[in-house]
């Protein structure tokens, strides 16, 4: 009987989330959350600018695309190299920053106080290196106002309510997912994946995302004239933040934490 019960007790374990691919890759979570959380106001500043800018470069080709085309699926591809920047360059995307550092935080490395610290910053740099990048496309190419007022529009017309909350809740889960899985491998290769599909599925279908909708709306601003001004911006980004956290760290984080329970343990008690 006692040998019977053992192939069964192994299974659990691995059903509980003890498998080595699972426990290296919170290994790996929990590194590089501890490096984020950890770096000096000049790098978090900078990094957090050019997340802004990464992401701006996605958003040129999105209208490029979008205004020789017409569209928004094939334009959604396009955007795609704007993630791809992000990952080569390894700078910060505020969104980005729901899964990694908010294991290292529960894992006992840091604190809450340096989690909101590199919110706040990250997406304060994402917000101002975006901005710069839409002044340029449109200075830079007039000829791309058109969609860009259309583009921003759309977004400053989806307001305060239940649908443009569950986009952003789809946004803030779609992009922590893709963080997962390119935290699931070390091979550069494998992680482009992710980065292209699903900076597609985002902008594709047109989800309601803190960052990068706020570049849109930046350029559709810029461009005039538009039909809403900052003051609306604002009230969509704040929505859109609120929903992002809410399927990021509540959907995709908090449930991966869960699956990982003894390594959470262990890792606290490692540092008391």
């Amino acid at each position: 009987m006692k040998e019977e019960q053992r192939p069964r007790q192994a299974g659990a374990d691995s059903s509980a989330g003890s498998e080595p691919e699972v426990t290296e890759a919170f290994s790996r979570l929990v590194e590089e959350g501890t490096i984020r959380l950890t770096r000096p106001w000049p790098a978090l500043i900078v990094t957090g600018l050019l997340g802004g800018v990464d992401v701006g470069t996605g958003v040129l080709a999105y209208l490029l695309v979008l205004e020789a085309t017409g569209q928004t699926l094939l334009a959604g591809l396009a955007f795609g190299i704007g993630f791809v920047a992000l990952l080569l360059a390894r700078s910060e995307l505020f969104t980005e920053n729901f899964l990694v550092p908010v294991t290292a935080v529960a894992a006992g490395r840091t604190s809450v106080r340096s989690l909101l610290r590199l919110w706040g910053v990250t997406l304060a740099g994402n917000l101002v290196g975006g901005w710069l990048v839409a002044w340029l496309i449109i200075r830079g190419l007039p000829r791309l106002r058109p969609a860009a007022v259309e583009t921003g529009t759309h977004y400053a017309a989806l307001g305060v309510n239940l649908r443009s909350f569950v986009l952003a809740v789809l946004a803030g889960l779609v992009i922590t997912l893709m963080t997962r899985m390119q935290h699931a491998t070390e091979s550069l290769g494998v992680r482009l994946v992710p980065a292209l599909l699903f900076g597609a599925l985002l902008t594709g279908g047109q989800l309601f995302h803190s960052v990068l909708d706020s570049i849109m709306m930046f350029a559709a601003l810029i461009a005039g004239p538009a039909p809403f001004g900052y003051l609306a911006w604002l009230g969509a980004l704040c929505w859109s933040v609120l929903g992002n956290l809410v399927g990021g760290v509540g959907l995709v984080t908090v449930l991966r934490l869960a699956r990982v329970p003894r390594e959470l343990a262990k890792e606290r008690s490692r540092q008391r």
